[in-house]
């Protein structure tokens, strides 16, 4: 599942625009099961100030067509494009000890195997060929993309708040590497 901390919540899913002309919205689900998207409501928008009871209808290509509660109307649905749609943390289930949110990984200091700082996660990006850690290098600005696999990422510490990386040679400037 992705998405970012937004206090005690995780995105689960976002709107992509309406569809049809009764109200319905283009919902993306980032959950694990797609359809498990619906049972973790009321959802939020990212701020908190909106808040929906979803009904998935259907599945349509890239989603699901989907009814919020209070959006009646095909332009409220399209006024509602790009907004993310957040659980309650409470609400998700637990993973077992090898899975991760992706947003508890937001934020976590990543160190290289001999403890050296090689930047911080700011987000992850899943393209479709597995899961990429987008590491910002110490001093800000630059990011790295890393590959969140056993071999480059061995060590998820969250109570530490840290991973332990073991990148690719060359992957971070002055990386030893493997």
């Amino acid at each position: 599942m992705t998405g970012s901390k937004t206090g005690a919540r995780v995105c689960v899913g976002a709107i992509a625009g309406a569809f049809g002309v009764l109200g319905e919205v283009r919902l993306k689900s980032f959950c694990a099961e797609p359809g498990a998207v619906a049972s973790y409501g009321p959802l939020f928008t990212e701020d908190g100030a909106r808040k929906f009871e979803v009904t998935l209808m259907r599945a349509i290509r890239g989603g699901f067509a989907a009814r919020l509660s209070g959006v009646a109307t095909r332009e409220e649905a399209e006024a509602l494009a790009g907004t993310r749609l957040h659980a309650g943390r409470d609400r998700l289930p637990a993973l077992a000890d090898d899975e991760f949110y992706h947003a508890d990984l937001i934020g976590l200091s990543v160190q290289d195997t001999g403890g050296a700082a090689l930047g911080e996660v700011v987000a992850i990006h899943d393209h479709g060929a597995g899961d990429l850690l987008e590491v910002r290098l110490p001093g800000g600005g630059a990011t790295v993309l890393l590959p969140f696999t056993r071999e480059a990422v061995p060590t998820v510490d969250l109570a530490a708040g840290r991973i332990v990386a073991d990148p690719p040679l060359g992957l971070f400037p002055e990386s030893e590497g493997p």
